[in-house]
């Protein structure tokens, strides 16, 4: 083989070196662009703003990238001729040009964009309206871009749902009823749980739907509640901060402050939640007590205070194994601590009416009640079908109570009444929550559904009560006791439904078994009740038009007994008016119908239903009275059938008007025995609220609320009518990131309980009254979240 000449040597070295020259040259070209966007208005950082590097002539996009969390971008282009485009959803868009003479780097530095309201304004005129549409058990408001656009929280999205009203202090209710489940993703949550209201923490953008459930079908607890509430989130809408920080006081004292996160990855979302604070309840207690044998009576007025200092502590995460799999971790602990300073007067009349006894009975209460929950919960989606699920959740729930009173009574006059009583409480209750669902969607219109949960009750209460004898404490043996609770119901459900176009029909069972175990150590008295029931539910729907809806439906439903249904220890505040509980109470069986509609006409959407109960061993507070001595204490009483009609109305004429209304009007039929006592009446009782939103320059909002409960019959006596007004001001400020809140509970301080019972042989009248509530609150919203008030968790006892 012939070697290659020389000059054929020095050619190919020549084309190598110009090669590599080449290569060098090119690979100096490329240039790095970095930088970070950030909000104007407050500096925050914008997540997921496109950065896009065009071509200067065709415009056409050459490459890009989204920013991070935190704002950040950077990537890499070999363009020679090109502009730099940053843009997001609401903001204007900024433009740079390629520097002349680039360096291998080009930070932009901070990018900052300002808010483009005409361009948020399109978008809501173009973009899907929010819907409501019914779905056999069940309506679903479907979000549409007018809401998720807007940067509003979910509980600005639920005030836009038929028959759903929040107030100005974030209290969800349904129908003018508070008694709501709230789920999220159908299954509970510590983000929608009456421990603490993180619900601000959920924007707009990332709901799909909100399902409102007035009738559950049997897929659902058999146990009574006035609704369920479902919010579905998008699944893509897993990244972002959303925040709020919050400040509030008040008179009488309610001081708080909260901060409530929530971060979304591609994988995880962290949720949290830190409060403290402190709170007086004081109640206004009149009560009076006739002896109508003897002509002798009790008088007693007085102020019953219950302050609290408390700390609420959520922590917990959605783990997005992959786009199928979801686990969530979640606790909650909190802590209050309890004072009771309070002082009532006593005064006790003869036949003649001249008193005979004047003292003034004080108590000293100190207590601690930790709280803990957790929850942990797996969900499949299963690829064929979004609606073929499974779920798997366990939730445990802990309540304590430390407690110890004296009760000092001081005679002012008359009659020696003085003494001294103390009592002690340790009280603990657990219960756990097993619960497995499936849904299977076998066709386009059949589905099938089925479960089951295992719900296990553990309580223990022990109470002591002492006297003080000659200086010392004598224990009082028929007032103290160890009372044990068990309660473990074991439910199994399925349910079969078909779902046309306008026409659907669902049918399902459950089948609960419930074994109840009442004990009083100390003198070992048992009681143990087990049942097994079985409780059927039918619903339908028809879609006339697109605007016009019809429902109806059948569930049996079930009231257990609680624990302080059952307790027959009491607090002896008032040892002339007693709550006694009942170890032998039955549970109440309730079978409900209803048929309800739903118009959408323009602006305005109008709720019409028609329902009837028929209620078996009706569980009522009966008085027993001895010595004048009120002994209330529940007792099962018959039946109760009640018809009703209810309607409600959502209406908004104006931009910046908007009205909701309720009324519910029923007629009932008693019939029952009692100690040879007959209970057999007729009665009725009817409700209303109106609610006003207006809208005023300056980002003001004034909300105005105006509840009327009619007087109704009771098996023994009557129950006064009340009136009452609340009022809400809220001002955005900060572009609305941050939101001052002033509300005002029971304006006119008429929110009023008289209940006066009336017997051949007594009579009894008492008067409760908690008096008006004014609070402040500053809040501030940070990355996606609003905004939102955190006013500390509901009293749980």
């Amino acid at each position: 083989m012939k070697k290659p000449s020389k000059h054929w040597s020095h050619f190919l070295g020549i084309c190598f070196l110009i090669f590599g020259v080449n290569e060098m040259v090119s690979q100096n070209s490329t240039i790095t662009i970095k930088g970070t966007v950030v909000e104007e208005s407050g500096g925050l950082p914008i997540a997921f703003a496109t950065v896009m590097v065009a071509n200067n002539d065709s415009k056409e996009p050459i490459t890009g990238t989204t920013t991070l969390d935190d704002g950040t971008f950077a990537f890499e282009t070999d363009a020679t001729d090109f502009y730099i485009e940053i843009s997001f959803l609401g903001f204007q868009t900024k433009t740079y040009g390629r520097p002349p003479n680039p360096t291998p780097t080009i930070d932009l530095g901070i990018v900052s964009l300002v808010e483009d309201a005409e361009q948020l304004q399109e978008v809501v005129v173009e973009g899907e309206i929010s819907r409501t549409e019914f779905k056999l058990d069940k309506r679903v408001f479907n979000v549409g871009k007018d809401l998720s656009s807007t940067g509003a929280s979910a509980l600005e999205v639920l005030n836009n749902v038929p028959s759903v009203n929040v107030d100005i202090e974030g209290q969800v209710s349904l129908r003018g009823s508070q008694g709501v489940q709230m789920l999220i993703n159908g299954k509970p949550s510590i983000i929608a749980s009456e421990e603490g209201n993180a619900l601000g923490t959920i924007t707009a953008d990332m709901i799909e739907k909100v399902e409102v459930i007035t009738n559950p079908s049997a897929k659902y607890d058999a146990e009574g509640t006035s609704g369920i509430i479902n919010i579905i989130l998008k699944k893509e809408e897993r990244k972002g901060l959303n925040g709020s920080i919050s400040v509030n006081t008040g008179t009488p004292a309610g001081h708080s402050v909260g901060v409530s996160l929530n971060r979304r990855t591609e994988k995880f979302n962290l949720f949290s939640q830190l409060g403290v604070g402190l709170r007086d309840l004081p109640n206004d207690i009149e009560t009076r007590n006739v002896d109508l044998v003897n002509n002798t009576k009790v008088l007693s007025t007085g102020t019953e205070f219950r302050n609290e200092n408390y700390y609420n502590f959520v922590l917990g995460t959605d783990y997005h194994i992959n786009d199928n799999n979801v686990l969530t971790l979640s606790g909650n602990f909190s802590m209050e601590i309890e004072d009771q300073p309070s002082s009532t007067n006593f005064t006790s009349l003869d036949a003649n009416d001249l008193v005979t006894s004047q003292w003034q009975r004080t108590e000293v209460t100190e207590a601690r009640n930790p709280k803990f929950q957790y929850e942990l919960q797996y969900k499949k989606d299963f690829e064929s079908d979004d609606d073929h699920t499974l779920l798997f959740s366990a939730l445990g729930n802990f309540f304590g109570k430390d407690q110890s009173s004296e009760f000092i009574n001081t005679t002012v006059s008359g009659e020696d009444s003085d003494a001294t009583q103390q009592t002690r409480t340790d009280f603990k209750e657990s219960v756990f929550t097993f619960k497995l669902d499936y849904t299977n969607p076998l066709t386009d219109k059949w589905t099938l559904e089925t479960g089951v949960q295992y719900v296990l009750n553990d309580v223990a209460n022990d109470f002591e009560v002492n006297d003080l004898v000659n200086g010392s404490f004598v224990n009082v043996p028929g007032l103290t006791n160890i009372f044990e609770f068990n309660q473990n119901v074991l439910g199994l459900y399925s349910t079969g439904s078909f779902e046309g176009k306008k026409w659907g029909v669902k049918g399902g069972i459950r089948l609960e078994q419930t074994n109840v175990g009442t004990l009083l150590a100390t003198t070992n008295e048992a009681n143990d009740q087990n049942y097994t029931n079985l409780f059927p539910s039918v619903h339908t729907s028809y879609k006339f038009t697109e605007k016009v809806s019809i429902q109806a439906g059948y569930s049996k439903r079930i009231y257990r007994p609680r624990m302080w249904d059952l307790n027959p220890f009491f607090n002896i505040r008032n040892n002339f008016s007693i709550r006694q509980g009942n170890p032998a109470l039955m549970p109440e069986f309730t079978d409900s119908y209803e048929i309800t509609s739903i118009y959408i006409l323009g602006k305005a959407s109008l709720n019409f239903g028609v329902y009837y109960r028929y209620t078996d061993d009706v569980i009522e507070r009966v008085s027993i009275f001895e010595n004048n001595v009120n002994t209330v204490r529940p007792e099962n009483i018959g039946t109760n059938g009640t018809t009703g009609i209810e309607f409600n109305a959502k209406y908004s004429p104006a931009k910046w008007l908007t009205l909701n209304s309720d009324f519910n009007y029923s007629q009932f039929n008693r019939n029952g025995v009692f100690e040879s006592a007959v209970f057999d009446f007729s009665g009725d009782q009817w409700s209303s609220k109106l609610m006003t939103k207006i809208k005023f320059p300056a980002d003001f909002d004034l909300e105005m609320t105006g509840n009327y409960r009619s007087r109704f019959r009771t098996v023994q006596g009557v129950v006064s009518d009340q009136v009452f007004m609340d009022l809400g001001l809220r001002k955005n400020i900060m572009k609305g990131k941050a939101v001052l809140n002033l509300s005002v509970r029971d304006l006119f301080a008429s929110r009023i309980r008289e209940n006066q019972i009336a017997q051949a042989d007594f009579e009894v009248y008492s008067r409760r009254l908690r008096g008006r509530f004014v609070a402040l609150g500053f809040s501030y919203g940070f990355g996606k979240g609003e905004a939102m008030q955190y006013s500390g968790q509901r009293r749980r006892r």
